[in-house]
């Protein structure tokens, strides 16, 4: 089980649990700069110790052969599980050949050494930096929320709005380098599965050919390598296709609009300070607060830097809530809840006027509800002219092949628009199968194709129909792979992201992409063995538009724009 993936959202919460969960990619990333340490050190006595190459190779593979990889997420691709076990076959090999080396070649530096350098200064260096402003900033926003939480509401209006004001900015300074630190710790912990296998690969290459090996020893290495390099590129393929859409997601999330959004959980959680009455007096202590709507249970721990006595979680069942008259009280941004458990309704301070006013929404307080109308997306069918259009395109493209767009000539369809050549609303969206993905992270492959098989008879006709139509097509374009360069792991990145695309953009649904990609490949070599006349695409009509751009631009034919849920084409 690797760890899980560290959400942008959680970055706002700041919750224990995220901390925590912080915590161990911060010792990952420490344990993967001791291992670079020691492989550059190690390295380096196999290149400048020519007389102790012997034991220096057999310390070498011990330190490649203890180190296991750590992955984000709950399974492995078979070409992660290949990479996560490269170190292990590299060591075994570099036992069973160490009596036959006798020299290195004079670029070992350059394959090995300077990379992996290169690794910890650009890499685990600047994921250290943010580590440090990340912390900074922390230190200052608690500080300065601690204070503010302080202030007394008969001050002067100009003066809490100045401290207001001045709170705003640290909290966005400190979100901004959450998320900044979030998004580079993993990114190193997903770039070192080849930016670090890549160069000792290298390394071990050049030993094989270079050292005087027999012929036979490298023969037999060879098809390992290639194996391990298509597992590098897949991976590093896997990785392209989901970065830009991850910044894309951290650019969101940076934005002062994001802050305090659920991502449609039923919970709500956060800081809240309890009024805790004393025989000798009222204190205000620090709990991190969760409410779960459906239940109405609402769970206190204590956030308390130094506890006089360990405490579990209090829960207390919600009859009411209700917001504290300014006047009442002398602290800013109360409500009270009225419970079960508790004879008299307990005082909480939120820590914005904002925040108060979800907790109150969320509990159904005497607070006005503010929220943003939510627009269900319109409802697509497919239908015979989308049809007839798809199987005009594919026909096209495999009777004239890849022509530049300019020469392309296609009937011209006098339809209104000009050049507009249809609309369609087609309802190919199928959510509640997608799913069923977690089945396709099977180690075997028979399982995966079972998966695929299985969801065949749980399908609509039409999507049965337009995925066949479309996989038939893709098997044709792989057919000729050889020429066009469009193998069926290349279609897999082309058309995975988008046709099964999770209906919620998170980390973790981005991390799926690569299994994902995965599907659509065994769609295409696996045919005949799926019978895709009877299988369904997950195709939300609204992505379509990416695939298309991609696949048909490059056959030169078409440029497709969606607009409000429906398909305008236009030819060239």
């Amino acid at each position: 089980m690797g760890h899980p993936p560290l959400e942008f959202s959680d970055c706002y919460g700041d919750s224990p649990d995220f901390r925590e969960r912080l915590k161990c990619y911060e010792l990952e990333l420490e344990r993967t700069s001791k291992f670079l340490k020691d492989v550059i050190k190690d390295g380096n006595s196999v290149i400048n110790a020519i007389k102790g190459y012997s034991v220096a190779v057999h310390k070498f593979s011990q330190t490649l052969n203890v180190f296991q990889f750590d992955f984000i997420g709950d399974s492995l691709t078979d070409d992660e599980m290949n990479i996560a076990e490269s170190f292990q076959e590299f060591a075994g090999l570099l036992q069973e050949v160490e009596d036959d080396r006798m020299m290195l070649v004079q670029n070992a530096c350059d394959l090995l050494i300077k990379p992996l350098e290169k690794f910890r200064k650009e890499q685990i260096g600047v994921t250290k930096e943010r580590r440090k402003k990340f912390e900074k900033e922390s230190e200052k926003y608690y500080s300065q929320l601690d204070k503010h939480l302080n202030l007394s509401a008969k001050k002067k209006e100009t003066q809490l709005q100045e401290a207001d004001e001045l709170l705003d900015k640290e909290r966005l300074n400190f979100y901004e380098s959450s998320v900044e630190y979030v998004y580079q710790i993993q990114q190193v912990q997903d770039r070192k599965k080849f930016d670090v296998v890549e160069p000792v690969l290298a390394f071990l290459h050049s030993i094989l050919t270079l050292n005087n090996l027999t012929v036979e020893m490298t023969q037999d290495f060879m098809p390992y390598k290639q194996e391990l390099q298509l597992s590098l590129q897949n991976t590093r393929n896997h990785f392209e296709s989901t970065r830009e859409e991850m910044e894309e997601l951290m650019k969101r999330m940076k934005h002062p609009t994001q802050i305090g959004k659920m991502h449609g959980q039923p919970t709500i959680e956060g800081y809240l300070y309890s009024q805790e009455k004393w025989a000798l007096g009222v204190s205000w202590v620090k709990y991190y607060c969760k409410y779960h709507k459906a239940s109405k249970l609402f769970v206190m721990v204590s956030a308390e830097p130094k506890p006089a006595t360990k405490q579990g979680p209090t829960e207390l069942k919600l009859k009411s809530c209700f917001r504290r008259k300014t006047e009442s009280i002398d602290k800013r941004f109360c409500f009270d809840i009225e419970t079960y458990e508790r004879n008299i309704p307990v005082t909480l301070q939120a820590v914005s006027e904002a925040n108060r006013k979800l907790w109150m929404e969320a509990m159904d307080g005497k607070e006005p509800i503010y929220h943003s109308p939510i627009h269900k997306q319109a409802e697509m069918e497919l239908n015979e002219v989308g049809f007839k259009f798809v199987r005009k395109c594919i026909n096209f493209v495999e009777t004239k092949g890849k022509v530049t767009r300019n020469l392309v000539s296609f009937p011209y369809c006098p339809l209104e628009g000009r050049d507009e050549l249809f609309e369609m609303d087609s309802e190919i969206k199928t959510q509640r199968l997608h799913y069923d993905v977690q089945s396709f992270k099977s180690d075997s492959l028979d399982d995966r194709l079972g998966a695929i098989h299985s969801l065949t008879y749980k399908l609509p006709e039409k999507n049965r129909e337009m995925l066949s139509l479309l996989i038939e097509h893709l098997v044709n374009v792989c057919s000729n792979s050889g020429d066009n360069l469009m193998t069926p792991s290349n279609m897999g990145v082309i058309f995975g992201p988008t046709l099964m695309r999770a209906e919620e953009e998170t980390v973790a649904a981005m991390l799926d992409i690569k299994f994902q990609n995965i599907v659509v490949e065994i769609l295409i070599e696996d045919y005949t063995k799926v019978n895709l006349k009877n299988v369904i695409t997950f195709l939300p009509l609204q992505r379509a538009q990416e695939s298309c751009d991609c696949y048909l631009m490059h056959c030169g034919i078409i440029n497709i724009q969606v607009f409000h849920g429906t398909l305008h084409s236009r030819f060239y």
